[in-house]
């Protein structure tokens, strides 16, 4: 039985995957910065026995086995934050230490772990012959952690690669997810006129009209309803930066801003977010959705606005259902169907081009962004199990 094939061969490499995953904690790959880690990746897809390997105009390692028809693709996006206070760190943040059934280091559950696990299951595929109904395509993606998106955007817009299926490799703790809440960032600005600060009443202070504002966002959150099933949950609208500023010191302020985190469940979109906070915000000058542009490792340059649409798959879809498969052939059991808390790619590949997409991942969601990171090895073995079986799975009976 092939489910056998792939659990002998994926415990065989799990000092491999392990390995893998740890040579690529060790080089840090911010935002923008990842090509060294894309060259280490390209090295491990190439020695693993891919059929093709290449790299595409924005910096993302694309890899490739077997030559169905079908674009089955998973994808782990290989940027990752900053280590902030490496005080808090009880190791160095790019040890990549293995020890004790752990990986150490900022990004091994978010979210190179899923990489490590991907390039296991196509050296696994690749050395079974497969030879089925899917192209398999393993993607090693950039800048996700500063424009969740912007890289599969990119993929499907420009080099006119839109896979049929796609599973993102972030942190499920390695249950089965079909969504999640989508967001966007909101600018509101305020303009108020400046005067001198002994004589307050002559002026309109930008930074009190800020602060009302900041207030009426707070009630707004608290009035936010979940979606109809109760799947993702309720959105939220929270402020995460606010100023205000003027001529000086002893100058009442005449510009205000505040920016906003707003996170968007099923039935909510990018107009009705806005025109929420004007109906709410009184005094504003703007509301505006940013744009994040930004020069990529590859020196393209690409952009969006900071908008990343809800989604969701329903549960009863072939791929959820191949995915339910593919576990309890592999694990005896059915796993738990669940969404994340934050966003991934998928607002991209799901949100934004209605790609049927589910999630599978080694390493916890609350491991994301935290110091001390860690995933488990047994995690990284079990995902590599399921992405090489699941291409298998959906063509069984289908």
């Amino acid at each position: 039985m092939i489910e056998k094939e792939i659990a002998k061969k994926a415990e065989g490499y799990r000092d491999y995957t392990a390995e893998n995953l740890s040579k690529i904690v060790k080089i840090p790959s911010l935002s923008g910065e990842e090509g060294d880690v894309i060259r280490e990746l390209e090295r491990q897809c190439r020695e693993a026995g891919f059929d093709e390997v290449r790299i595409d105009g924005l910096g993302n390692l694309i890899g490739r086995v077997g030559s169905g028809p079908k674009k089955l693709v998973f994808d782990a996006h290989i940027d990752t934050v900053d280590v902030g206070d490496r005080s808090q760190w009880k190791l160095d943040p790019f040890s990549g230490l293995v020890k004790d059934g752990l990986v150490h280091g900022r990004g091994a559950s978010d979210q190179k772990g899923g990489a490590g696990s991907m390039v296991t299951a196509g050296r696994i595929l690749k050395e079974l012959s497969y030879n089925g109904q899917y192209s398999v395509y393993f993607t090693f993606t950039v800048m996700e952690e500063d424009c969740d998106g912007m890289c599969w955007k990119y993929l499907i817009e420009e080099e006119h690669f839109k896979p049929d299926y796609f599973v993102s490799t972030e942190p499920t703790s390695c249950n089965l997810y079909r969504g999640h809440r989508g967001r966007m960032e909101i600018k509101v600005n305020f303009k108020g006129l400046s005067c001198h600060g002994s004589a307050p009443e002559r002026g309109r202070n930008a930074a009190y009209m800020a602060a009302r504002g900041a207030l009426a966002i707070e009630k707004l959150n608290g009035e936010l309803e979940p979606d109809e099933d109760n799947f993702l949950g309720k959105g939220t609208v929270a402020v995460t930066i606010m100023n205000a500023k003027g001529p000086s010191q002893c100058a009442v302020p005449d510009i205000g801003m505040l920016y906003l985190d707003r996170r968007l469940t099923w039935g909510e979109t990018m107009e009705s977010a806005v025109e929420e906070v004007k109906s709410v915000v009184k005094d504003y000058d703007s509301v505006e959705v940013p744009y994040y542009d930004k020069v990529s490792w590859k020196g393209t340059k690409y952009g969006q606005e900071l908008y990343f649409p809800t989604w969701k798959l329903n549960e009863d879809h072939p791929l959820v259902q191949g995915g339910v498969e593919a576990y309890k052939r592999l694990f005896g059991k059915t796993p738990l169907i669940d969404k994340w808390t934050f966003s991934t790619n998928g607002v991209a590949v799901s949100g934004r081009h209605k790609v049927p997409t589910i999630g599978f991942g080694p390493g916890d969601e609350v491991q994301a962004h935290a110091p001390n990171e860690v995933t488990r090895v047994e995690d990284l073995v079990i995902a590599a199990k399921f992405y090489a079986m699941l291409p298998y799975a959906l063509e069984s009976d289908r």
